[in-house]
């Protein structure tokens, strides 16, 4: 009876979202779960076997493996925060202006999200350029040497990650600046009536009616930058000496150039539990903040 009840009640919107739920099983759902069992077998392009753990325990010991990690982890832990604290300083500044000229600052910030990532890398590629790119030109009026962005490892690593900051920060931006504009104003004239400053303001108001599209932009950009290959494949291609190679460029360079599919695979679960794990902590640290 309850659930005749239910079905009568609730069945007409679950028949709504029956084929988006059908769409995210078959193209999100199922590769999921076969790439979870590809990473079980040696897969070529004339052979599968069952090999068990084999391609684990293989990846764990390569190398290649912890270096592709820890850059993942560099990028992640320099391109989530940096993006954080740029979006909300720029929201901020931004919404001391008025409406025109935020929606103009709004389109420009957002450009570098819509457009396409392979063009905008390759823009970039040029700017990098040691022999004509502007940035080297520029560093030349002021007396710096030319500097090889992309072919020294401590530099390609700054060039992904300014590139990477290109990308993200415009949404974050316009996330923050919405989420601003919504705080009533009543709130901040009566903590001025309080005598509160505007440093208190910032942790006291600010801060604790944001944490909710905080939560948004950290989760949201740690799993991006997680998955970050695009930019690298066309700027560095991993290099120079493995210096910018990341866990999915190294699931594209085993799967589409060596064949490897068990073996890259294997890459992709860890990636996978990697992120989930990171996910599930962010979450439980945010929430507990946003429910007090």
């Amino acid at each position: 009876m309850e659930i005749r009840k239910f079905l009568k009640k609730e069945g007409p919107a679950y028949l709504f979202i029956l084929p988006a739920l059908l769409l995210f099983a078959l193209f999100l759902l199922k590769p999921m779960v076969e790439g979870m069992l590809f990473s079980f077998f040696k897969i070529g392009l004339k052979e599968k076997s069952f090999v068990g753990f084999d391609n684990y325990i293989r990846m764990f010991r390569e190398p290649l493996f912890w270096i592709a990690l820890k850059n993942t982890l560099l990028f992640v832990l320099i391109v989530v925060p940096t993006k954080i604290i740029l979006a909300l300083g720029i929201a901020l500044i931004l919404s001391k202006h008025k409406h025109s000229i935020q929606s103009i600052f709004r389109g420009a910030f957002y450009l570098p999200a819509v457009s396409s990532g392979v063009a905008m890398t390759i823009v970039w590629w040029w700017i990098f350029s040691p022999l004509y790119g502007p940035l080297n030109y520029l560093l030349s009026l002021v007396g710096i040497p030319q500097i090889q962005w992309l072919g020294e490892p401590m530099w390609a690593r700054q060039a992904v990650i300014l590139v990477l900051l290109n990308w993200t920060t415009g949404l974050g931006i316009i996330l923050y600046l919405t989420a601003l504009i919504n705080i009533p104003k009543q709130i901040y004239e009566a903590a001025e009536i309080d005598g509160a400053g505007s440093i208190q303001q910032f942790f006291n108001i600010t801060l604790p009616l944001i944490l909710p599209i905080t939560l948004f932009i950290l989760v949201t950009t740690t799993i991006g930058i997680f998955q970050v290959w695009q930019a690298i494949f066309i700027l560095t291609a991993g290099g120079p000496i493995y210096s910018t190679t990341s866990i999915v460029l190294r699931v594209y360079q085993l799967g589409f150039q060596y064949y490897k599919f068990g073996q890259a695979s294997a890459y992709a679960v860890i990636l996978l539990l990697l992120m989930f794990s990171v996910a599930i902590l962010q979450f439980k640290w945010l929430n507990k903040e946003i429910e007090l």
